[in-house]
């Protein structure tokens, strides 16, 4: 059984103890956050012990995972703390701000002989898996056009979610999902170009991206989480080769709260005729954290994202953010801690 401590009791911390309720090697056993009344709240629900103090939880209460479900400002402190104290490490997406950061996280995990995993979780959202599965086995033919959407009205969960330095925004948040997909379908990306509009507060929230990968292949990607209030979460995905077109959309409430409703299409276009693909019912946020927990029973890394995996995202991302602030053509900077100049 692996003994989970969750830290952060918001949405994301309450979907995660949800998830874990079905998975059959898997318990939680204790909850943190700062705020009380939360902390207590998703214990009931759970049947374990509440903390506001994560090393109090540590010393009182033994577990193997830490579940860090908080703000992404907060990820680096609480990834060292856990990493410290022996704990290994699920960590929502975003991971960090910066690439440095993700080094530090990295090199922290690696001292303490534990393992991490990032939940970038298009890698086990079964339309995404099953437009991959298809690329790699041939059956799309020569890919032609690959193009990938999220839209989404901005998240009133805190005020911290507004400032960049706090969550990066739009571009660190939401198009880093479509990011991570084309980068897993595609490769690692050569050169990007990006451009869109900051908020007041200074995130990237409307952005359009092009990713250039090896052999000529490029990608399109948008990202919007300024939608007018009331827009449907709205997901789409479009692979077009020589041979078929894949095509999934999903529209669900605000932020993804209502995805058991949620509209979803998959269809495949072949020689003229449109075959549409029966609806997989299984939650994805579950079905990341069961091969997580079954990474660590197993004593293994993930083989479906690595560390070194979710590193190259976050370097594509610096690409595009330098993009959007420079106008031009970036090529993807992949070099090590200490190799890459220091960001003004």
């Amino acid at each position: 059984m692996v003994k989970i401590g969750i830290i952060g009791a918001g949405f994301m911390g309450q979907s995660h103890a949800a998830a874990y309720r079905d998975i059959e090697d898997a318990e939680v056993v204790a909850v943190c956050d700062k705020n009380k009344e939360l902390a207590e709240e998703l214990a009931a629900k759970t049947g374990c012990l509440a903390f506001t103090d994560f090393e109090e939880m540590a010393e009182k209460e033994a577990f193997d995972v830490a579940d860090i479900c908080l703000p992404t400002y907060l990820h680096e402190e609480y990834v060292l703390m856990g990493a410290k104290r022996g704990k290994h490490i699920f960590c929502e997406k975003p991971v960090t701000l910066s690439v440095a950061s993700l080094d530090r996280m990295m090199a922290a995990v690696k001292e303490a002989g534990v393992r991490m995993m990032v939940g970038q979780v298009l890698r086990f959202w079964p339309e995404y898996v099953e437009a991959r599965r298809r690329y790699q086995k041939g059956e799309l033919g020569e890919l032609n056009y690959v193009y990938a959407a999220r839209l989404s009205e901005h998240p009133a969960w805190s005020p911290w979610y507004r400032r960049p330095e706090n969550s990066g925004g739009g571009l660190l948040d939401l198009h880093l999902h479509d990011i991570d997909f084309l980068c897993w379908l595609l490769g690692k990306a050569e050169k990007v170009y990006a451009a869109g509009k900051q908020s007041k507060e200074g995130c990237w929230n409307f952005v359009s991206s092009t990713l250039h990968f090896p052999a000529g292949l490029s990608a399109a990607a948008q990202g919007v989480i300024e939608m007018e209030k009331g827009y449907p979460f709205t997901m789409e995905l479009r692979l077009t080769g020589t041979n078929q077109t894949y095509e999934y959309t999903m529209r669900s409430g605000a932020n993804l709260e209502n995805r058991e409703s949620s509209q979803r299409k998959t269809a495949v276009y072949e020689e003229g005729t449109v075959t549409v693909l029966p609806v997989k019912e299984r939650d994805p946020y579950t079905i990341e954290l069961e091969h997580f927990v079954r990474c660590i029973a197993m004593g293994q890394d993930s083989d479906v994202i690595s560390m070194e995996q979710v590193r190259e995202v976050l370097c594509t991302i610096e690409a595009l953010r330098e993009s959007l602030e420079t106008g031009e053509v970036v090529r993807v900077d992949y070099r090590g801690f200490g190799e890459r100049p220091e960001r003004g």
